[in-house]
């Protein structure tokens, strides 16, 4: 399993965290907020997944990624 953070921008509130994690959790991938960071610790097979398909559904939630 690979591990990475990602840089998240346009948290406002707690109630993006389980939006965010959610968008992450349907795509196969695991991951956990850091809201005081704002960031997500994300887990995931590169196998099946990769950074970039993590990225992009954040961004498809509305938040937008930091590289």
């Amino acid at each position: 399993m690979k591990e990475a953070t990602v840089q998240v921008q346009g948290m406002t509130c707690r109630s993006c965290v389980p939006k965010i994690e959610g968008a992450i959790h349907a795509i196969g991938a695991e991951g956990r907020v850091n809201f005081e960071q704002g960031s997500i610790d994300v887990r995931f097979d590169e196998d099946k997944i990769q950074i970039s398909e993590i990225e992009e559904a954040i961004r498809n939630k509305g938040y937008n990624v930091v590289m």
